[in-house]
Protein backbone atom coordinates (compact mmCIF):
# COMPACT_ATOMS: atom_id res chain seq x y z
CA UNK A 1 0.00 0.00 0.00
CA UNK A 2 1.36 3.52 -0.94
CA UNK A 3 1.14 6.20 1.41
CA UNK A 4 0.11 9.41 -0.46
CA UNK A 5 0.83 12.31 1.40
CA UNK A 6 0.58 14.55 -1.67
CA UNK A 7 -2.67 14.00 -4.37
CA UNK A 8 -1.72 11.21 -6.07
CA UNK A 9 0.02 12.28 -9.67
CA UNK A 10 1.74 15.50 -8.53
CA UNK A 11 5.21 16.53 -8.23
CA UNK A 12 6.74 16.10 -4.74
CA UNK A 13 6.17 19.13 -2.84
CA UNK A 14 5.21 20.56 0.85
CA UNK A 15 1.40 19.59 1.33
CA UNK A 16 -0.96 22.05 1.72
CA UNK A 17 -1.78 22.87 5.54
CA UNK A 18 -5.29 22.01 5.11
CA UNK A 19 -6.84 19.04 3.00
CA UNK A 20 -10.37 18.39 2.74
CA UNK A 21 -10.71 15.09 1.81
CA UNK A 22 -14.79 14.87 -0.21
CA UNK A 23 -15.37 11.04 -0.50
CA UNK A 24 -18.14 10.81 -3.20
CA UNK A 25 -19.09 12.64 -5.94
CA UNK A 26 -22.98 12.71 -6.10
CA UNK A 27 -25.17 15.44 -4.99
CA UNK A 28 -23.45 16.09 -1.30
CA UNK A 29 -19.72 15.66 -2.91
CA UNK A 30 -20.24 18.09 -5.76
CA UNK A 31 -22.25 20.54 -3.94
CA UNK A 32 -20.20 20.58 -1.32
CA UNK A 33 -17.23 20.97 -3.12
CA UNK A 34 -18.58 23.62 -5.21
CA UNK A 35 -19.45 25.58 -2.42
CA UNK A 36 -16.33 25.19 -0.59
CA UNK A 37 -14.21 25.75 -3.79
CA UNK A 38 -15.78 28.98 -3.91
CA UNK A 39 -15.68 30.21 -0.39
CA UNK A 40 -12.17 29.46 0.11
CA UNK A 41 -10.91 30.77 -3.27
CA UNK A 42 -8.51 32.48 -1.73
CA UNK A 43 -6.86 29.72 0.23
CA UNK A 44 -7.05 27.44 -2.77
CA UNK A 45 -4.84 29.72 -5.02
CA UNK A 46 -2.34 30.54 -2.34
CA UNK A 47 -2.12 26.86 -1.45
CA UNK A 48 -3.01 26.60 1.84
CA UNK A 49 -6.19 24.45 1.21
CA UNK A 50 -6.69 21.57 -0.71
CA UNK A 51 -9.68 19.82 -1.72
CA UNK A 52 -9.86 16.65 -2.87
CA UNK A 53 -12.70 14.70 -4.31
CA UNK A 54 -12.91 10.48 -4.40
CA UNK A 55 -15.39 9.56 -6.89
CA UNK A 56 -15.98 6.06 -8.74
CA UNK A 57 -17.42 8.21 -11.51
CA UNK A 58 -15.83 11.45 -13.56
CA UNK A 59 -19.32 12.24 -13.03
CA UNK A 60 -22.59 13.59 -11.11
CA UNK A 61 -25.96 12.01 -12.37
CA UNK A 62 -28.96 13.86 -12.03
CA UNK A 63 -31.34 10.90 -10.98
CA UNK A 64 -34.49 12.35 -10.67
CA UNK A 65 -33.91 12.79 -15.12
CA UNK A 66 -33.02 9.68 -15.05
CA UNK A 67 -36.75 7.94 -15.65
CA UNK A 68 -37.02 10.97 -18.64
CA UNK A 69 -33.55 9.62 -20.11
CA UNK A 70 -35.08 5.89 -20.26
CA UNK A 71 -37.93 7.22 -22.22
CA UNK A 72 -36.17 9.44 -24.58
CA UNK A 73 -36.99 13.05 -23.91
CA UNK A 74 -33.90 13.64 -22.57
CA UNK A 75 -30.22 12.82 -23.53
CA UNK A 76 -27.97 10.83 -21.28
CA UNK A 77 -25.16 12.94 -21.37
CA UNK A 78 -27.70 15.88 -20.37
CA UNK A 79 -28.15 13.86 -17.15
CA UNK A 80 -25.11 13.59 -16.13
CA UNK A 81 -22.44 16.80 -14.31
CA UNK A 82 -18.80 16.49 -15.73
CA UNK A 83 -16.89 17.42 -12.50
CA UNK A 84 -13.73 18.40 -13.40
CA UNK A 85 -15.21 21.18 -15.56
CA UNK A 86 -17.53 22.21 -12.42
CA UNK A 87 -14.77 21.60 -9.87
CA UNK A 88 -11.92 23.21 -11.60
CA UNK A 89 -10.12 24.29 -8.64
CA UNK A 90 -10.72 20.94 -6.93
CA UNK A 91 -8.68 17.56 -7.28
CA UNK A 92 -10.61 14.85 -9.02
CA UNK A 93 -9.45 11.29 -7.66
CA UNK A 94 -11.17 8.37 -10.11
CA UNK A 95 -11.51 5.68 -7.39
CA UNK A 96 -13.20 4.01 -4.76
CA UNK A 97 -12.92 4.53 -1.50
CA UNK A 98 -12.42 1.32 0.55
CA UNK A 99 -11.87 2.07 3.77
CA UNK A 100 -11.56 5.33 6.31
CA UNK A 101 -9.47 5.33 9.62
CA UNK A 102 -10.51 8.23 11.12
CA UNK A 103 -8.23 8.38 14.14
CA UNK A 104 -5.21 8.16 11.79
CA UNK A 105 -7.41 10.36 9.56
CA UNK A 106 -6.15 8.16 6.31
CA UNK A 107 -8.56 7.15 3.56
CA UNK A 108 -7.63 4.09 1.34
CA UNK A 109 -8.51 4.41 -2.12
CA UNK A 110 -8.36 1.98 -5.37
CA UNK A 111 -7.84 3.73 -8.58
CA UNK A 112 -7.51 3.15 -11.89
CA UNK A 113 -3.90 3.30 -11.73
CA UNK A 114 -3.22 1.31 -8.98
CA UNK A 115 -5.28 -1.48 -10.49
CA UNK A 116 -3.33 -1.28 -13.36
CA UNK A 117 0.06 -0.61 -11.44
CA UNK A 118 -0.82 -4.16 -9.39
CA UNK A 119 0.72 -1.60 -6.38
CA UNK A 120 -2.73 -1.98 -4.16
CA UNK A 121 -4.80 1.04 -2.68
CA UNK A 122 -3.31 4.08 -2.19
CA UNK A 123 -3.76 5.87 1.61
CA UNK A 124 -4.64 9.28 1.28
CA UNK A 125 -3.93 11.26 4.36
CA UNK A 126 -6.50 14.59 5.18
CA UNK A 127 -7.27 16.99 7.90
CA UNK A 128 -11.24 17.41 7.08
CA UNK A 129 -13.53 14.84 6.10
CA UNK A 130 -16.61 14.85 4.22
CA UNK A 131 -18.02 11.68 3.40
CA UNK A 132 -20.80 11.46 1.14
CA UNK A 133 -20.57 7.53 -0.62
CA UNK A 134 -23.88 7.70 -1.43
CA UNK A 135 -26.12 4.83 -1.40
CA UNK A 136 -26.99 1.60 -3.19
CA UNK A 137 -29.71 -0.90 -4.13
CA UNK A 138 -31.49 -2.28 -1.48
CA UNK A 139 -31.87 -6.28 -2.67
CA UNK A 140 -32.91 -9.24 -1.13
CA UNK A 141 -32.44 -13.42 -1.13
CA UNK A 142 -35.03 -13.65 -3.56
CA UNK A 143 -33.87 -16.58 -6.30
CA UNK A 144 -33.22 -15.05 -9.54
CA UNK A 145 -32.62 -11.79 -8.78
CA UNK A 146 -28.94 -11.29 -8.96
CA UNK A 147 -29.43 -13.10 -12.60
CA UNK A 148 -32.71 -11.56 -14.11
CA UNK A 149 -33.37 -8.24 -12.56
CA UNK A 150 -32.72 -4.81 -13.60
CA UNK A 151 -31.41 -1.97 -10.95
CA UNK A 152 -32.85 2.25 -11.81
CA UNK A 153 -30.03 4.16 -10.10
CA UNK A 154 -27.36 4.75 -13.06
CA UNK A 155 -27.59 6.42 -16.36
CA UNK A 156 -26.19 3.54 -17.42
CA UNK A 157 -28.56 0.97 -16.02
CA UNK A 158 -31.66 3.62 -17.32
CA UNK A 159 -29.96 3.75 -20.92
CA UNK A 160 -29.65 0.18 -20.69
CA UNK A 161 -33.20 -0.53 -19.42
CA UNK A 162 -34.74 1.75 -22.85
CA UNK A 163 -32.74 -0.12 -25.20
CA UNK A 164 -34.03 -3.62 -23.23
CA UNK A 165 -37.51 -2.36 -23.68
CA UNK A 166 -37.33 -2.21 -27.57
CA UNK A 167 -34.89 -4.92 -27.85
CA UNK A 168 -37.68 -7.16 -26.56
CA UNK A 169 -40.72 -5.78 -28.73
CA UNK A 170 -38.02 -6.48 -31.59
CA UNK A 171 -38.20 -9.96 -30.41
CA UNK A 172 -41.71 -10.41 -29.66
CA UNK A 173 -42.47 -8.49 -33.51
CA UNK A 174 -40.50 -11.78 -34.83
CA UNK A 175 -40.93 -14.75 -33.32
CA UNK A 176 -43.16 -17.40 -34.09
CA UNK A 177 -43.42 -18.96 -29.87
CA UNK A 178 -46.34 -17.65 -28.50
CA UNK A 179 -44.79 -18.29 -24.93
CA UNK A 180 -41.39 -16.14 -26.05
CA UNK A 181 -43.65 -13.01 -27.28
CA UNK A 182 -45.46 -13.20 -24.04
CA UNK A 183 -42.45 -13.17 -22.05
CA UNK A 184 -41.26 -10.41 -23.96
CA UNK A 185 -43.96 -7.90 -23.58
CA UNK A 186 -44.47 -8.77 -20.13
CA UNK A 187 -42.70 -6.27 -18.15
CA UNK A 188 -42.31 -6.17 -14.05
CA UNK A 189 -41.22 -3.58 -11.70
CA UNK A 190 -40.68 -3.86 -7.93
CA UNK A 191 -41.07 -1.14 -5.76
CA UNK A 192 -43.45 1.80 -5.85
CA UNK A 193 -41.64 4.69 -4.85
CA UNK A 194 -40.48 7.76 -7.46
CA UNK A 195 -37.83 5.53 -9.11
CA UNK A 196 -40.26 2.63 -9.68
CA UNK A 197 -43.53 4.74 -10.70
CA UNK A 198 -41.90 7.24 -12.35
CA UNK A 199 -39.42 4.74 -14.49
CA UNK A 200 -42.70 2.43 -15.30
CA UNK A 201 -44.68 5.73 -16.74
CA UNK A 202 -41.94 6.79 -18.86
CA UNK A 203 -41.12 3.26 -20.46
CA UNK A 204 -44.86 2.73 -20.77
CA UNK A 205 -45.55 5.66 -22.52
CA UNK A 206 -42.59 5.70 -24.97
CA UNK A 207 -43.54 1.61 -25.40
CA UNK A 208 -46.93 2.56 -26.55
CA UNK A 209 -45.76 5.17 -28.61
CA UNK A 210 -43.72 2.66 -30.15
CA UNK A 211 -46.58 0.14 -31.37
CA UNK A 212 -47.33 2.60 -33.97
CA UNK A 213 -44.59 1.42 -35.60
CA UNK A 214 -44.62 -2.37 -35.53
CA UNK A 215 -46.79 -4.39 -37.51
CA UNK A 216 -47.76 -6.89 -35.49
CA UNK A 217 -47.87 -5.45 -31.93
CA UNK A 218 -50.67 -3.30 -30.09
CA UNK A 219 -50.38 -1.13 -27.35
CA UNK A 220 -53.09 -3.71 -25.15
CA UNK A 221 -50.46 -6.57 -26.24
CA UNK A 222 -48.19 -5.27 -22.90
CA UNK A 223 -48.36 -5.81 -20.17
CA UNK A 224 -47.03 -3.56 -17.20
CA UNK A 225 -47.27 -4.77 -13.56
CA UNK A 226 -45.74 -2.44 -10.45
CA UNK A 227 -45.63 -4.52 -7.23
CA UNK A 228 -45.34 -2.73 -3.86
CA UNK A 229 -45.04 -4.23 -0.74
CA UNK A 230 -46.99 -1.84 1.44
CA UNK A 231 -50.61 -0.76 0.55
CA UNK A 232 -50.02 2.57 -0.91
CA UNK A 233 -47.42 3.88 -3.73
CA UNK A 234 -45.73 7.48 -3.80
CA UNK A 235 -46.02 8.05 0.27
CA UNK A 236 -44.30 11.13 -0.16
CA UNK A 237 -47.44 13.03 -2.27
CA UNK A 238 -49.39 12.06 0.31
CA UNK A 239 -52.15 9.20 0.82
CA UNK A 240 -55.35 11.13 -1.63
CA UNK A 241 -52.28 12.09 -4.50
CA UNK A 242 -51.27 8.34 -4.36
CA UNK A 243 -54.37 6.67 -4.63
CA UNK A 244 -55.07 9.59 -7.48
CA UNK A 245 -51.75 7.73 -8.97
CA UNK A 246 -52.89 4.20 -8.98
CA UNK A 247 -56.03 5.40 -10.80
CA UNK A 248 -54.25 7.13 -13.22
CA UNK A 249 -51.85 4.35 -14.24
CA UNK A 250 -54.44 1.94 -14.03
CA UNK A 251 -56.93 3.28 -16.64
CA UNK A 252 -53.84 2.83 -19.11
CA UNK A 253 -54.12 -0.81 -18.02
CA UNK A 254 -51.08 -0.86 -15.86
CA UNK A 255 -51.60 -3.90 -13.27
CA UNK A 256 -50.80 -2.02 -9.67
CA UNK A 257 -50.64 -4.68 -7.24
CA UNK A 258 -50.76 -3.34 -3.60
CA UNK A 259 -49.37 -5.56 -0.42
CA UNK A 260 -47.42 -8.05 -2.87
CA UNK A 261 -43.77 -9.38 -3.20
CA UNK A 262 -41.65 -10.57 -5.48
CA UNK A 263 -40.93 -14.49 -4.12
CA UNK A 264 -39.01 -15.26 -6.98
CA UNK A 265 -37.65 -14.85 -10.69
CA UNK A 266 -35.88 -17.53 -11.50
CA UNK A 267 -36.53 -19.03 -15.25
CA UNK A 268 -37.86 -15.77 -16.17
CA UNK A 269 -40.68 -16.49 -14.40
CA UNK A 270 -42.28 -14.04 -11.86
CA UNK A 271 -43.30 -15.61 -8.79
CA UNK A 272 -45.26 -13.02 -7.04
CA UNK A 273 -46.83 -13.19 -2.94
CA UNK A 274 -50.55 -13.14 -4.06
CA UNK A 275 -49.63 -16.70 -5.98
CA UNK A 276 -49.81 -15.04 -9.28
CA UNK A 277 -47.09 -16.07 -11.90
CA UNK A 278 -45.98 -14.41 -15.10
CA UNK A 279 -43.38 -15.54 -17.78
CA UNK A 280 -41.31 -12.47 -18.17
CA UNK A 281 -38.12 -10.79 -19.41
CA UNK A 282 -37.84 -8.03 -17.82
CA UNK A 283 -37.26 -7.72 -14.35
CA UNK A 284 -36.46 -4.06 -12.67
CA UNK A 285 -35.55 -3.85 -8.80
CA UNK A 286 -36.47 -0.22 -7.68
CA UNK A 287 -37.37 -1.38 -3.79
CA UNK A 288 -35.45 1.48 -1.67
CA UNK A 289 -31.60 1.78 -0.88
CA UNK A 290 -29.06 1.06 1.60
CA UNK A 291 -26.11 2.91 3.24
CA UNK A 292 -22.78 2.28 1.46
CA UNK A 293 -20.79 -0.12 2.07
CA UNK A 294 -17.81 2.04 2.64
CA UNK A 295 -19.37 3.31 5.96
CA UNK A 296 -19.28 -0.46 7.71
CA UNK A 297 -15.34 0.15 6.56
CA UNK A 298 -15.05 3.04 8.84
CA UNK A 299 -14.73 3.84 12.66
CA UNK A 300 -17.13 6.31 12.56
CA UNK A 301 -20.76 6.08 14.73
CA UNK A 302 -23.86 4.46 12.34
CA UNK A 303 -27.08 3.71 13.92
CA UNK A 304 -29.18 1.14 13.80
CA UNK A 305 -30.28 1.34 10.13
CA UNK A 306 -26.45 1.74 9.13
CA UNK A 307 -26.79 5.40 8.35
CA UNK A 308 -23.42 7.48 10.08
CA UNK A 309 -25.06 9.43 13.49
CA UNK A 310 -24.75 13.04 12.97
CA UNK A 311 -25.95 16.41 14.58
CA UNK A 312 -27.63 19.17 13.28
CA UNK A 313 -24.60 21.08 12.85
CA UNK A 314 -24.00 18.37 9.84
CA UNK A 315 -21.02 16.96 11.93
CA UNK A 316 -20.83 13.65 12.79
CA UNK A 317 -21.68 12.66 16.39
CA UNK A 318 -18.66 12.61 18.65
CA UNK A 319 -16.01 12.82 15.97
CA UNK A 320 -14.14 16.25 15.41
CA UNK A 321 -12.94 17.29 12.17
CA UNK A 322 -15.78 14.33 10.05
CA UNK A 323 -18.83 15.88 8.29
CA UNK A 324 -21.72 14.43 6.27
CA UNK A 325 -25.16 14.80 4.75
CA UNK A 326 -27.92 13.26 2.32
CA UNK A 327 -28.86 9.73 2.30
CA UNK A 328 -26.16 8.18 4.16
CA UNK A 329 -26.17 10.61 7.02
CA UNK A 330 -28.82 10.57 10.03
CA UNK A 331 -29.45 14.29 10.58
CA UNK A 332 -31.71 15.44 13.10
CA UNK A 333 -34.64 17.30 11.62
CA UNK A 334 -35.24 20.28 14.26
CA UNK A 335 -38.19 21.87 12.53
CA UNK A 336 -39.59 18.09 13.75
CA UNK A 337 -38.47 18.64 16.99
CA UNK A 338 -35.43 16.33 16.83
CA UNK A 339 -32.44 16.10 18.63
CA UNK A 340 -29.84 18.73 18.73
CA UNK A 341 -25.87 18.51 18.84
CA UNK A 342 -26.14 18.83 22.58
CA UNK A 343 -27.82 15.84 23.04
CA UNK A 344 -25.78 14.05 20.62
CA UNK A 345 -27.95 11.48 19.71
CA UNK A 346 -27.80 11.31 16.13
CA UNK A 347 -31.33 11.90 16.03
CA UNK A 348 -34.51 9.76 16.93
CA UNK A 349 -36.38 7.11 14.55
CA UNK A 350 -38.75 9.51 13.14
CA UNK A 351 -37.75 12.18 13.34
CA UNK A 352 -34.46 12.90 11.47
CA UNK A 353 -34.31 13.98 7.86
CA UNK A 354 -36.33 12.31 4.71
CA UNK A 355 -32.71 10.67 2.72
CA UNK A 356 -33.57 12.72 -0.27
CA UNK A 357 -31.94 14.95 -2.70
CA UNK A 358 -34.18 18.08 -1.51
CA UNK A 359 -32.56 17.72 2.02
CA UNK A 360 -29.17 16.64 0.42
CA UNK A 361 -28.64 19.91 -1.65
CA UNK A 362 -29.93 22.04 0.58
CA UNK A 363 -27.93 20.89 3.26
CA UNK A 364 -24.73 21.00 1.34
CA UNK A 365 -24.58 24.80 1.92
CA UNK A 366 -24.65 24.49 5.55
CA UNK A 367 -22.10 22.23 5.54
CA UNK A 368 -19.64 24.20 3.35
CA UNK A 369 -20.53 26.87 5.54
CA UNK A 370 -19.72 24.89 8.83
CA UNK A 371 -16.22 23.95 7.18
CA UNK A 372 -15.11 27.43 6.20
CA UNK A 373 -16.29 28.66 10.04
CA UNK A 374 -14.54 25.40 11.77
CA UNK A 375 -11.20 26.71 9.49
CA UNK A 376 -11.83 30.26 10.81
CA UNK A 377 -12.56 29.48 14.27
CA UNK A 378 -16.13 30.71 13.96
CA UNK A 379 -19.64 29.31 15.83
CA UNK A 380 -21.75 26.47 13.41
CA UNK A 381 -25.14 27.04 12.35
CA UNK A 382 -27.77 24.05 12.39
CA UNK A 383 -29.49 22.75 9.26
CA UNK A 384 -32.87 23.24 9.28
CA UNK A 385 -35.38 22.96 6.74
CA UNK A 386 -39.03 21.94 6.55
CA UNK A 387 -40.11 19.82 3.67
CA UNK A 388 -42.04 21.64 1.33
CA UNK A 389 -43.37 18.47 -0.51
CA UNK A 390 -42.95 16.52 -3.38
CA UNK A 391 -43.81 15.91 -7.23
CA UNK A 392 -43.60 12.85 -9.58
CA UNK A 393 -44.01 12.45 -13.64
CA UNK A 394 -46.18 9.69 -13.85
CA UNK A 395 -45.68 10.41 -18.01
CA UNK A 396 -45.98 13.07 -20.64
CA UNK A 397 -48.34 15.69 -19.53
CA UNK A 398 -49.45 13.68 -16.29
CA UNK A 399 -47.95 13.66 -12.72
CA UNK A 400 -48.56 14.32 -8.93
CA UNK A 401 -47.69 16.80 -6.52
CA UNK A 402 -48.15 17.96 -2.84
CA UNK A 403 -46.08 21.22 -2.77
CA UNK A 404 -46.73 23.68 0.11
CA UNK A 405 -50.08 21.98 1.06
CA UNK A 406 -51.24 22.22 -2.20
CA UNK A 407 -52.37 19.27 -3.68
CA UNK A 408 -52.20 19.21 -8.24
CA UNK A 409 -52.64 16.15 -10.40
CA UNK A 410 -52.28 15.69 -14.38
CA UNK A 411 -50.93 18.67 -16.39
CA UNK A 412 -50.04 20.92 -13.88
CA UNK A 413 -48.25 18.65 -11.78
CA UNK A 414 -46.31 17.41 -14.76
CA UNK A 415 -45.17 21.10 -15.49
CA UNK A 416 -44.46 21.53 -11.66
CA UNK A 417 -41.99 18.56 -12.21
CA UNK A 418 -40.23 19.99 -15.04
CA UNK A 419 -39.75 23.72 -13.91
CA UNK A 420 -39.13 22.41 -10.30
CA UNK A 421 -36.04 19.48 -11.70
CA UNK A 422 -35.26 22.04 -14.59
CA UNK A 423 -34.04 24.90 -11.65
CA UNK A 424 -32.61 22.19 -9.56
CA UNK A 425 -29.74 20.61 -12.17
CA UNK A 426 -26.48 22.09 -12.00
CA UNK A 427 -25.00 24.21 -14.26
CA UNK A 428 -26.42 26.66 -16.35
CA UNK A 429 -25.19 24.45 -19.56
CA UNK A 430 -27.02 21.87 -18.43
CA UNK A 431 -30.48 23.41 -17.68
CA UNK A 432 -30.18 25.02 -21.53
CA UNK A 433 -29.55 21.64 -23.10
CA UNK A 434 -32.45 20.03 -21.10
CA UNK A 435 -35.09 22.64 -21.80
CA UNK A 436 -33.65 22.57 -25.57
CA UNK A 437 -34.49 18.94 -25.66
CA UNK A 438 -37.61 19.34 -23.54
CA UNK A 439 -38.61 21.89 -26.94
CA UNK A 440 -37.80 19.72 -29.72
CA UNK A 441 -39.15 16.99 -27.84
CA UNK A 442 -42.37 19.04 -27.96
CA UNK A 443 -41.83 19.35 -31.85
CA UNK A 444 -41.08 16.25 -33.73
CA UNK A 445 -41.60 12.47 -32.74
CA UNK A 446 -40.37 10.36 -30.33
CA UNK A 447 -37.04 8.55 -30.59
CA UNK A 448 -37.71 4.81 -30.22
CA UNK A 449 -34.24 3.49 -31.60
CA UNK A 450 -32.96 1.01 -29.21
CA UNK A 451 -29.08 0.92 -29.23
CA UNK A 452 -27.78 -2.13 -27.53
CA UNK A 453 -24.84 -2.42 -29.33
CA UNK A 454 -23.26 0.62 -27.08
CA UNK A 455 -23.21 -2.16 -24.29
CA UNK A 456 -20.57 -4.38 -25.92
CA UNK A 457 -19.29 -2.47 -28.77
CA UNK A 458 -15.87 -4.61 -29.77
CA UNK A 459 -18.22 -7.76 -30.61
CA UNK A 460 -18.43 -6.88 -34.53
CA UNK A 461 -15.21 -6.36 -34.46
CA UNK A 462 -13.56 -9.38 -33.15
CA UNK A 463 -16.24 -11.17 -34.88
CA UNK A 464 -14.60 -9.48 -37.81
CA UNK A 465 -11.07 -10.46 -37.27
CA UNK A 466 -11.80 -13.88 -36.94
CA UNK A 467 -11.65 -14.27 -32.64
CA UNK A 468 -14.25 -14.60 -30.66
CA UNK A 469 -16.24 -12.65 -28.82
CA UNK A 470 -15.88 -12.30 -25.11
CA UNK A 471 -17.51 -11.43 -22.21
CA UNK A 472 -17.60 -7.64 -22.29
CA UNK A 473 -17.53 -7.84 -25.85
CA UNK A 474 -19.73 -9.84 -27.19
CA UNK A 475 -23.41 -8.48 -27.15
CA UNK A 476 -25.56 -11.64 -25.58
CA UNK A 477 -27.60 -13.93 -27.52
CA UNK A 478 -31.98 -12.80 -27.48
CA UNK A 479 -32.44 -15.49 -25.49
CA UNK A 480 -29.37 -14.30 -22.61
CA UNK A 481 -30.87 -11.21 -21.75
CA UNK A 482 -29.37 -9.28 -18.55
CA UNK A 483 -27.64 -10.38 -16.08
CA UNK A 484 -27.06 -8.63 -13.28
CA UNK A 485 -28.15 -5.14 -14.92
CA UNK A 486 -27.76 -3.66 -18.59
CA UNK A 487 -23.83 -3.30 -19.09
CA UNK A 488 -22.72 -5.69 -16.43
CA UNK A 489 -24.07 -2.73 -13.62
Amino acid sequence: MVKAANFPGTPPGPPPSTRILVVGGGYVGMYTALRLQKKLKQELVRGEVEIVVVTPDPYMTYQPFLPEAAAGSISPRHVVVPLRRLLDKCKILIGQAKAVDHAKRTATVATLATEEEGTGPVEITYDELVIAPGSISRTLPIPGLADYAIGFKTVEEAIGLRNHVIEQMDIASSTRDPAIRDAALTYVFVGGGYAGVEALAELEDMARYATRYYHNIKAEDLKWILVEASNRILPEVGEEMGKYAIRELRSRNIDVRLETRLDSCEDRVAVLSDGSRFRTRTVVWTAGVRPAPLLAATDLPLNERGRLKCTAQLTVAGVEHAWAAGDTAAVPDVTAGGTSQAEGSGGEPGKECAPNAQHAVRQTKVLAENIVASLRGEPLKEYAHKYVGSVASLGLHRGVAHVYGRKLKGYPAWLMHRVYHLSRVPTFNRKARVLAEWTLSGLFKREIVSLGSLEHPRAEFELAAGGKPKGDGARPAPDDGPRSGPGGK
